[in-house]
C-alpha cells in the first residue's frame, strides 16, 4: 500500500471465540438531541470562535474526563510538497483549504473513557451503586448496549492499558462511540476529517513535521519504530505540537472520517471549505499519524495510510467482526467538536454518511481458531 510501511506487527495466539453474537443492532442514525440539557461543563461552552477556550469533557457515572482543545478556524495548504523526503504519491496535489473552528482532544481517546462505552462501564456503575440516570442516558443507551459484541481476545495485547490509547477498533467502532459520546454529554462529538486532522498536527507549520523537518528530533516529540519495542506507550509523555496536542506524530495512527484514495486527493480536489471524502466502500479507511511500529517517515503532517482487510488477519470469527480490528494493534483514534453543529440533514449528507452500513449478523457461530 502506497503512504506507509507498517514492520513488526505481532502475531498473538487468540483466546477462545465467543459463541452466539447475540443481539442485532444496526448503524444507528445520529438523529437531532431529544430536548434535554446539555451536562454542564466548565468552558464547553461558546457562541463565537473567540469564545472558545479548553475545558474538560467529563463522563458521567464514571468517573472519567479528557481534555479538548480550542482549534481556530483558518486556511492551509494540504498534502505535502513535491520535494518534501520521503513523500508518497498519496500525499498530493498540494493545495489549499480551508477548515471551520473545532475543538480537538488534547491526546488519543484512551481505554479509560473507551472502556466506559465497549464495556458498558456506566450502566453497571448505575445499577452497583444505585446512582440516578441522567436525561441523556436514555438516548445515549442505543449506542451502547451490546456495542460492541465482547472482544474474543484482550485487545490491549498486553501492552498496557490505564492511561494508554485505546487501539484495535474499526473505523465504525470508532464512529459509533462517538455517537454515544454526543448523546452521553449532549455536545456533537465526530471524528475528524483529514482536513481538520492535518490541520491540527501542522498547527500552523509548513516543515515535514510540526517542529520541523529534522526527523533526529523525532524523539522528543513521537513513540515510533527507533524509541519503543514493547508496544504504545501512554499519552502525554512526549512534547505536544505548538497548538498543545499530544501524539499526533507517533504512538498509535488515528482513524479520520475520510475514505483512502491511493491516487491521491482526486475524491475532494473540487472541495475548498471543509473537505470531506466520503466513505464509499468499506476498504481502504484512512488513519493519520502513524504508530509505535513505524519509521519517521510515517509520522509526517502529511503521512497517510489506507486500512486493509488484513488489519482482520486474526479475526475468529466469521463473517469478520464490525468491531475490533485484531491486525491494527497501532491504530486509535481522538474525537473533535465543531463549533457550530450541523443540522440533522447535514450529518445525513455529509458528517455522518458512511457506506457500506456496518449491520451486527445474528446467530453467527464464531470460527474459533488459535
Amino acid at each position: 500500500m502506497p503512504g506507509i510501511r507498517t514492520y513488526r506487527a505481532p502475531w498473538f495466539s487468540l483466546l477462545a471465540a465467543w459463541g452466539l453474537l447475540g443481539m442485532s443492532f444496526t448503524c444507528l442514525g445520529q438523529d437531532e438531541r431529544p430536548n434535554v440539557p446539555k451536562l454542564e461543563v466548565e468552558n464547553s461552552e461558546a457562541e463565537t470562535e473567540a469564545e472558545m477556550q479548553a475545558y474538560r469533557e467529563v463522563i458521567e457515572q464514571a468517573d472519567v474526563d479528557f481534555a479538548m482543545l480550542p482549534i481556530r478556524g483558518g486556511s492551509f495548504l494540504m498534502g505535502s510538497p513535491e520535494d518534501e523526503d520521503d513523500r508518497e504519491e498519496d500525499e498530493g496535489p498540494q493545495r489549499e483549504v480551508h477548515v471551520d473552528p473545532f475543538w480537538m482532544a488534547e491526546t488519543e481517546i484512551t481505554w479509560d473513557v473507551y472502556d466506559v462505552w465497549a464495556s458498558d462501564l456506566d450502566i453497571f456503575r448505575r445499577k452497583v451503586l444505585k446512582l440516578e440516570s441522567s436525561p441523556r442516558d436514555a438516548w445515549a443507551d442505543q449506542f451502547q448496549i451490546s456495542q460492541p459484541t465482547k472482544p474474543y481476545t484482550d485487545m490491549t495485547f498486553g501492552m498496557g492499558k490505564r492511561g494508554y490509547p485505546a487501539i484495535c477498533m474499526t473505523q465504525h467502532a470508532a464512529r459509533t462511540f462517538c455517537k454515544w459520546l454526543s448523546a452521553k454529554t449532549g455536545r456533537y462529538y465526530r471524528l475528524p476529517t483529514e482536513a481538520e486532522w492535518e490541520y491540527a498536527c501542522r498547527a500552523g507549520t509548513q516543515t515535514a513535521y510540526s517542529f520541523g523537518d529534522d526527523p533526529d528530533l523525532l524523539e522528543d516529540y513521537a513513540w515510533y519504530f527507533d524509541n519503543t519495542d514493547e508496544g504504545y506507550e501512554k499519552v502525554r509523555r512526549k512534547k505536544p505540537n505548538p497548538w498543545g496536542l499530544y501524539d499526533m506524530h507517533g504512538n498509535v495512527a488515528e482513524w479520520v472520517l475520510d475514505q483512502h484514495d491511493e491516487a491521491g486527493y482526486e475524491l475532494i480536489m473540487d472541495e475548498q471549505d471543509n473537505p470531506l471524502a466520503i466513505p464509499a466502500t468499506l476498504y481502504p479507511r484512512t488513519v493519520r499519524g502513524g504508530g509505535w511500529d513505524q519509521f519517521p517517515e510515517d509520522c509526517r503532517s502529511a503521512a497517510r495510510q489506507g486500512s486493509h482487510e488484513d488489519w482482520k488477519k486474526q479475526d475468529p470469527q466469521e463473517p469478520k467482526s464490525i468491531w475490533y480490528l485484531t491486525d491494527a494493534l497501532h491504530v486509535g483514534f481522538r474525537v473533535v467538536r465543531p463549533l457550530r453543529e450541523p443540522s440533522a440533514a447535514e450529518k445525513e449528507r455529509k458528517w455522518e454518511k458512511s457506506e457500506p452500513v456496518q449491520v451486527e449478523r445474528v446467530g453467527v457461530k464464531a470460527d474459533i481458531r488459535t
